[in-house]
């Protein structure tokens, strides 16, 4: 497959992410913590849009999943074009750390520091929302059902949609490093991420939207079941962009016999 001058090639995109990698663990705690709550919240507004085209419609099949979807990345492009910290892409990192660019100390504080600022964020946007009162009435009512079956899901369930939803998260960070301009960019953040959508995946920072807020219209959502989703799905996200994407292409492009680094 041949590229033009409008697109990275692939082994192009494994060196930009290593980079990337090392610039994000280098950031001051401060703007680490300040960008990552922007993410949180900017992933909460996508999940509020998603509400909004899920409200009165059949919650089972129908075009109308594709469009929620569709606004659901509203959140994934304000966190790549505005520039924010997004634990679930942050997995990626993990190619900078294989290759000895980052300590695995670097790597799990990014990873601590994200995370909690993505809660901040997008729990202070559920917060928000319910004090502004657009979580009254028939929005309210379907992310309160959105909210119960997040939390009344298997562990196993959990994992494993966690790990496939980050799967398509990472590989729409990764096709954005192979986009030069900014539309490219969004255009390669809708498929992945309306697929994940689509597909009833999980997304961990996008539950700290949901579960919080679906707390406040009325789920039956206690501490322990919020926990035990946000637990489970981390890791499944952890295992999903971490291995199934970082890991696999660390392997492709810079493992034995791939022309980089043994």
């Amino acid at each position: 497959m041949s590229f033009g001058h409008d697109a990275y090639k692939p082994s192009e995109i494994a060196a930009l992410i290593e980079a990337a990698g090392v610039a994000k663990a280098a950031l001051p705690l401060r703007q680490m913590l300040v960008l990552a709550m922007l993410a949180g919240a900017f992933i909460g507004f996508g999940a509020a849009a998603w509400a909004m085209v899920m409200t009165g419609a059949d919650p089972g099949y129908g075009p109308h999943r594709l469009l929620g979807g569709l606004v659901f990345s509203l959140g994934l492009i304000l966190v790549i074009v505005g520039g924010a910290e997004l634990f679930t892409g942050n997995a990626l990192m993990v190619m900078a750390a294989v290759d000895g660019r980052i300590t695995p100390a670097a790597l799990f504080r990014n990873w601590a520091v994200v995370y909690v600022g993505n809660f901040l964020g997008a729990a202070g946007l559920a917060f928000a929302f319910w004090l502004s009162g657009w979580a009254d009435g028939p929005v309210g009512d379907t992310i309160a059902r959105t909210a119960a079956a997040k939390a009344a899901g298997a562990p196993l369930a959990l994992f494993v949609k966690g790990a496939l939803c980050n799967a398509l998260v990472c590989l729409a960070v990764w096709l954005t490093f192979s986009a030069r301009d900014t539309t490219g960019k969004i255009l390669a953040i809708l498929w992945p991420i309306s697929a994940f959508v689509l597909l009833g995946l999980e997304h961990s920072v996008a539950n700290m939207f949901f579960l919080p807020l679906g707390t406040l219209t009325g789920a039956e959502v206690t501490l322990t079941s919020a926990a035990r989703n946000l637990f489970w799905v981390t890791f499944g996200n952890i295992a999903g962009g971490a291995g199934g994407v970082a890991l696999a292409y660390r392997f492709a492009f810079h493992g034995p016999g791939a022309g980089g680094k043994p």
